[in-house]
């Protein structure tokens, strides 16, 4: 399986298990730091969308046409539009008010494995496409600023 077709194929999972946990209760927070958390993760998720402005947003998206985009949330995260994905996910599964189940932290994990396969295609793609995309990739991290 190509880069591309591993791509489309870990998206289609990543929003089935996203419509999983969203179906079995397990997506939206129920705690008040949870709600917070969660909205704090969709107000990164559009700065991001934002910033990277009206280019393809879909399974097949080239994520090269325009140009390497390293301002706005970009500055700090290569992948902020992933990140703010993942926090929304994990803070759901964590924050019903109970004890997570092994459903919903199977989903999330799920969730977790397709998104780094989407990471690792796009950066394989902007490796190829951008110069200048190593000198970016050393000085920020892909999901969690300073750290990762």
């Amino acid at each position: 399986m190509n880069q591309k077709t591993g791509s489309v194929v870990a998206t289609l999972f990543l929003v089935a298990a996203i419509l999983v946990l969203l179906m079995s209760h397990n997506l939206i927070a129920k705690v008040p730091v949870g709600m917070a958390v969660q909205i704090a993760a969709a107000a990164l998720m559009l700065w991001a969308r934002f910033t990277f402005g009206m280019r393809s947003f879909h399974a097949a998206a080239n994520p090269t046409q325009g140009g390497l985009v390293t301002h706005g949330p970009y500055r700090y995260w290569r992948h902020p539009i992933y990140a703010a994905v993942l926090l929304f996910v994990w803070t759901g599964v964590f924050s019903q008010g109970r004890m997570a189940s092994l459903q919903a932290v199977a989903l999330a994990f799920a969730a977790t494995l397709m998104t780094a396969v989407r990471i690792s295609a796009e950066e394989h793609l902007l490796k190829g496409v951008f110069p200048d995309y190593a000198a970016y990739s050393a000085r920020t991290r892909r999901l969690i600023p300073f750290l990762f």
